[in-house]
C-alpha cells in the first residue's frame, strides 16, 4: 500500500488536499483536509447584531446571497419577524439567480474541461470534447461567461450589486421594483432560458423537467445536441454512474421560501431504502476528534470556533457535523431527491449517489429555477412594499436555514443587548467535505473516493478529480 497526497486543486474555490492511500491501483482509504483558516465565527462574535449582514456575505464570494439569506433567517428567527411577500419573491429571484450561476460555473468551468484533458486523447469523443471545454480555449467559456453575467443582472435591479449586497433585511428586500425593473428581470430571466434551451439542453425546459425516470432520460438523449447530452454520453462511455458512489442520507433545508411553502422541501432521503423522513434540526452536532479545534459543545447553537493547530489526530480545519450521528451528504442531489424529483429518485435507486447523477442533479434544478424565476418575477405586486418595517428586539437565539448551490447552509446565531453572542456556522463543503468523527466514520467524500481506480497516475488521476468536483466545493465556506 502507499500514501500520496493530491492537491492542491485548480478550478476550486479555497485551498483543498486529498491524502488516498493506495492498493492495487484503487483508492482503499482517504482523508480530505481544507487547510485554510477563516475565522468568520470568531470575527462575528461581540459585534452588533446587523453587522451579520456586512460580514456573513464575505465569506465567499460566488455564494455571498446564500450566506446573507442565511444571516437574515437567523436573525429574523430570533425577532419572530415576517418578511413582506414581495420582498420574498425579490429574495428568491436573487437567490435563484445566484444559484444558478454556481451551477453553470460548476458545469462549464470546474467540471467539464477534465474531459478535455491528455488522459482521455484515445476516445472517439475527445477532439470534439477539447474543442469545446478545453479551460480558458474551449467555445463553452465565450458562450457561457456572457450568460452567466447576464444572469447576473439581476442582482443589480433587486439588490443594487453583487456581491455583498445589504439589500437582504430581516424585513424583507430594502429595493423596491417598479414596472421597468420588472420588465427588464422578465427580460434576463427570458435571455437565461433561452441560453438553456439553445445551449445546454436543446429542448423546452417544460419537456425537460417533465423526463420522470432514467429510461425517459436516455430515450430522450438519443440524437439530441446540448452540452447536457454530450456530458451524458461522456458520463456513459467512462461509467462516471459506478464512480463517487455514496452511502449517506440526503439532506435539504428546503429552499426559496414562499408566503405557503418552499419551492424545494425539507427532508431527508435515505437512497439505500428510498425513505423520505422529517428533519430534525436538534440531531445536528458537530465532531472535532479530526480537526484542528479545541474540545467544546456538540450542538452547534452552543459551540464555540477554539483553533488548536496541534490537536493530535486533527486533519483539518474543517468540523465533521452529524445528523443522528451519520454523516449526511447534501447539494443538488440532495434537494431534488428530498424533494421528490422522479427522474434523481429513479436514478438513485437505479445507482445510488455517484458522479453522474450528481450532475444530472444539478443541470436539471438549474431548469427548475429558471422557471421559478419567472414565476416570481410575475407575483410581484408593484403597489405592495418590498419591506416589513417592525421594530427588532436583539435578545434570544435564533437558526437560519438555507440551500446554497453546494447544499444546506446553516447559521446559528444567540443575540445578547442586540450584540452577538455566539455565532456559528455550517456550510455544504463542511457537510460533504468534512473528516473523520470520534468514531472513526469519515465524511461524505472521503467514503466516496473509496474505490477509484488511479492505475498508475497516482495524484495525477483524473478520476479523482470528477469524484471530487461532483460535489462542487467551495472550501472558503468551510468558515471556521
Amino acid at each position: 500500500m502507499r500514501r500520496i497526497t493530491v492537491g492542491p486543486f485548480n478550478r476550486v474555490e479555497g485551498d483543498l488536499e486529498v491524502r488516498l492511500d493506495i492498493d492495487d491501483g484503487v483508492v482503499v482509504s482517504a482523508e480530505v483536509t481544507a487547510p485554510l483558516y477563516r475565522g468568520f465565527e470568531q470575527i462575528l462574535e461581540g459585534r452588533p447584531s446587523l453587522d451579520a449582514l456586512t460580514l456573513a456575505p464575505r465569506i465567499c464570494g460566488i455564494c455571498s446571497v446564500s450566506q446573507s439569506m442565511a444571516a437574515v433567517a437567523a436573525l429574523r428567527a430570533v425577532d419572530g419577524l415576517h418578511p413582506a411577500p414581495n420582498g420574498l419573491h425579490a429574495a428568491n429571484i436573487a437567490h435563484a439567480a445566484e444559484n444558478a450561476a454556481d451551477h453553470l460555473t460548476h458545469f462549464y468551468v470546474f467540471f467539464m474541461p477534465d474531459f478535455a484533458r491528455a488522459s482521455y486523447a484515445g476516445r472517439p469523443w475527445h477532439a470534439a470534447v477539447a474543442e469545446r471545454f478545453a479551460a480558458t480555449r474551449g467555445t463553452a467559456a465565450r458562450e457561457v461567461l456572457p450568460a452567466r453575467a447576464r444572469l447576473l443582472e439581476i442582482m443589480g435591479l433587486v439588490a443594487g450589486k453583487w456581491p455583498h449586497s445589504l439589500a437582504f433585511q430581516p424585513g424583507g428586500t430594502t429595493r423596491a421594483i417598479g414596472l421597468g425593473e420588472r420588465v427588464r428581470l422578465l427580460s434576463i430571466i427570458a435571455n437565461f432560458r433561452s441560453f438553456l434551451e439553445t445551449t445546454v439542453f436543446y429542448d423546452d425546459l417544460e419537456a425537460v423537467l417533465a423526463l420522470d425516470s432514467g429510461a425517459a432520460l436516455e430515450s430522450w438523449r438519443d440524437g439530441r445536441g446540448g452540452d447536457f447530452a454530450r456530458f451524458l454520453a461522456i458520463a456513459d462511455d467512462l461509467a462516471l454512474d459506478k464512480l463517487g458512489r455514496g452511502a449517506a442520507p440526503l439532506m435539504s433545508f428546503g429552499a426559496y421560501q414562499g408566503v405557503d411553502a418552499p419551492l424545494f422541501a425539507a427532508g431527508l432521503y435515505d437512497p439505500a431504502t428510498s425513505r423520505w423522513r422529517a428533519l430534525d434540526i436538534d440531531a445536528i452536532t458537530e465532531d472535532v476528534s479530526h480537526a484542528w479545534m479545541r474540545d467544546t459543545a456538540a450542538e452547534p447553537a452552543l459551540a464555540q470556533t477554539l483553533p488548536d493547530a496541534d490537536r493530535p489526530g486533527g486533519y483539518s480545519w474543517c468540523k465533521a457535523p452529524r445528523l443522528d450521528g451519520r454523516p449526511i451528504e447534501v447539494g443538488a442531489l440532495a434537494r431534488q431527491a428530498v424533494d421528490g424529483d422522479a427522474l434523481i429518485r429513479d436514478l438513485l435507486r437505479r445507482h445510488g449517489p455517484n458522479v453522474r447523477t450528481r450532475v444530472i442533479a444539478r443541470l436539471m434544478e438549474t431548469a427548475g429555477l429558471a422557471l421559478a424565476m419567472q414565476r416570481w418575477a410575475r407575483q410581484i405586486a408593484l403597489d405592495a412594499p418590498f419591506l416589513d418595517p417592525a421594530a427588532r428586539v436583539g435578545e434570544g437565539a435564533g437558526i437560519g436555514l438555507v440551500e446554497a448551490a453546494r447544499g444546506s447552509l446553516g447559521h446559528w446565531i444567540e443575540l445578547s443587548g442586540d450584540r452577538i453572542r455566539r455565532y456559528q456556522i455550517i456550510a455544504p463543503t463542511t457537510w460533504n467535505f468534512s473528516p473523520r468523527d470520534a468514531n472513526g466514520i469519515a465524511g461524505p467524500l472521503e467514503q466516496a473516493l473509496v474505490g477509484t481506480p488511479v492505475g498508475e497516475e497516482g495524484a495525477a488521476s483524473v478520476a479523482v478529480q470528477h469524484v471530487v468536483r461532483s460535489f462542487d466545493p467551495c472550501m472558503v465556506c468551510t468558515a471556521h
